[in-house]
């Protein structure tokens, strides 16, 4: 063990930066998680009855369906745009790039919104006739999740070396023979661990489904929702979240294993490649600007509608915003909602920023001891759990402990705040540790050597060296809080709404007004989420590399 972490300061910094992270998930997630589990399996009535409910029987198979064409379409459509983008040099390449992530950032309420105004009757495919359908909500997840193919088989079909499909071909190899013998079995680990990322993301796709099927074409999560607001049946629910809670740590394993393997290829192929990728000609630009077009539609319909009011074209759904809709629809005014969506992400962000950071420094370091090894590999699994369980299901623990002393907290304003941090709080990581990670450990012992105290040496190297990637990490925490849904509907007080939740709750009421207001706020809660995502690409930090 090297010499700083031999002083007594070293050890309590090392306590604070253990200590913090599991005492905030031991409340904040364990518990709630434990609550449910221990309901659903040990509450009143059989476990079985609620499982083979017919109802239950149809919206798991539906959930299970949805994710998997969803997938499918998202792998289908994403390889020949991954190739496009990451296997051929045009210009314009790096602005259709960023165009392919902007869906991926968006709020699930801002892209089931921009779904509505586009298929809707009078909408720009409204001729289809899909709103209100299943394809609709296909054409919606695939819409939110295509970037995941794109960025993560990209990254690794970009580093592959051309020579061997070049071989073939000059052995007599066909196109098709030479993509589906050469190319696709080097690209298998990362098409495998993008399909299961997207399965993840879809069978949790709370807000579009919600937006766009609503108990129609419900999921699991939906239900959830539906069984604990509307009907308190809590044991229902409590199940329904147990087996939510198998499909997504099963799918989290398979992804895992699959990342491992697309990331022994990226390795491979970043020792093999020898070439950068080739000018291409007419027809892939030309499918890479259909592709383009095709991703902005969504969200220049939901623009286009915004302008769109019973007097004509104008400004009128924003200058709304200031009211609470027709019929006092709302309890607060729009603008009202957007500033405590903004209080409640800079909160969020800034308990997941520094909790993330005491974790990271802690997990930073490499003890000598195989059991050290070992408890810092448990550590960071910890603090992935929360990506392994929807924000539903958080929200809904939240409701069922966090009632009653000595943590009653159903009237406090933190306690969306918390919910948010808990999702942002594995992103932080992800985002801020490799950089630690990558810091020679001998700076840290010269200043020691040097006379520095623990937190000295803390300050001027790891903090010093993480401060940009902190920042990009605090915005990508900031925008995933800000369009939160999924918690924040089970834990937003009607005084204290959040803006996604008031976008929904305008959409649901009639009146052409309410749901003029429910675009123009959407829009505004897209503008603001796609300005801070712009501001950590700046940074040279990926969103979805976090994953």
């Amino acid at each position: 063990m090297s010499l700083a972490r031999r002083r007594p300061g070293s050890v309590l910094w090392m306590v604070l930066g253990v200590g913090v992270p599991l005492a905030f998930l031991a409340v904040f997630f364990v518990w709630p998680v434990l609550a449910i589990i221990g309901r659903g399996l040990f509450g009143e009535g059989p476990l079985l009855e609620v499982l083979t409910r017919p109802r239950t029987l149809r919206l798991i198979g539906l959930t299970l369906a949805q994710a998997a064409i969803a997938s499918v379409v998202c792998v289908l459509v994403g390889l020949p745009i991954a190739h496009v983008l990451y296997r051929l040099r045009f210009r314009g390449r790096g602005l259709l790039r960023a165009l392919v992530i902007v869906p991926f950032v968006l709020p699930t309420v801002v892209v089931g919104v921009a779904f509505r105004t586009l298929l809707r009757e009078g909408g720009l495919l409204g001729f289809l006739q899909l709103d209100g359908t299943f394809p609709a909500i296909l054409l919606a997840l695939v819409f939110f999740n295509i970037a995941v193919v794109v960025r993560t088989v990209g990254g690794t079909w970009e580093g592959l070396d051309s020579r061997q499909e070049e071989a073939a071909r000059v052995l007599g190899a066909g196109p098709v023979r030479v993509f589906l013998t050469i190319t696709i079995p080097r690209l298998s680990g990362s098409i495998v661990a993008a399909a299961s990322i997207v399965f993840l993301f879809c069978s949790t796709a709370f807000g579009v489904v919600l937006v766009l099927g609503g108990t129609r074409f419900g999921t699991i999560e939906t239900e959830i929702w539906l069984l604990t607001t509307q009907f308190l049946d809590l044991r229902a629910a409590s199940v329904l979240s147990i087996t939510q809670l198998i499909v997504v740590f099963g799918m989290l394993l398979l992804a895992a294993r699959a990342r491992g393997r697309s990331t022994a290829q990226r390795r491979v192929a970043a020792r093999l490649s020898s070439r950068p990728p080739r000018r291409s000609d007419a027809l892939p630009i030309a499918v890479a600007v259909v592709t383009a077009l095709l991703l902005a539609l969504p969200i220049v319909s939901l623009l286009l509608r915004s302008l769109q009011t019973r007097d004509g074209w104008g400004l009128g759904n924003y200058l709304a915003l200031s009211g609470t809709g027709t019929r006092n629809a709302l309890v607060v005014p729009v603008w009202t909602a957007l500033g405590n969506s903004l209080a409640a992400a800079a909160q969020a962000t800034v308990l997941a920023v520094v909790i993330g950071l005491c974790a990271s420094l802690v997990l930073s370091r490499t003890p000598r001891s195989a059991r050290g090894r070992r408890a810092l590999e448990w550590f960071d699994g910890a603090l992935m759990l929360p990506l392994g369980v929807s924000a539903v299901t958080v929200g809904f623990g939240f409701l069922i402990t966090l009632n009653q002393p000595p943590l009653d907290l159903r009237s406090s304003p933190i306690l969306v705040p918390i919910a948010q941090a808990l999702v942002a709080l594995p992103l932080v990581v992800r985002t801020v540790l490799p950089i630690l990670r990558g810091i020679d450990p001998r700076l840290r012992e010269a200043a020691a050597v040097l006379g520095s105290a623990p937190w000295r040496v803390m300050r001027d190297v790891d903090l010093a060296v993480v401060a940009r990637p902190a920042l990009a990490a605090s915005g990508l925490a900031f925008a995933v809080a800000l369009g939160e849904f999924g918690a924040t509907s089970f834990l937003s007080r009607p005084d204290r709404p959040t803006l996604p939740v008031v976008i929904f709750r305008l959409i649901g009421l009639p009146g052409g007004d309410n749901f003029g207001m429910a675009i123009a706020a959407a829009v505004v809660l897209a503008a603001v989420t796609v300005l801070v995502i712009a501001l950590v690409e700046r940074l040279r930090v990926g969103t979805i590399g976090a994953f």
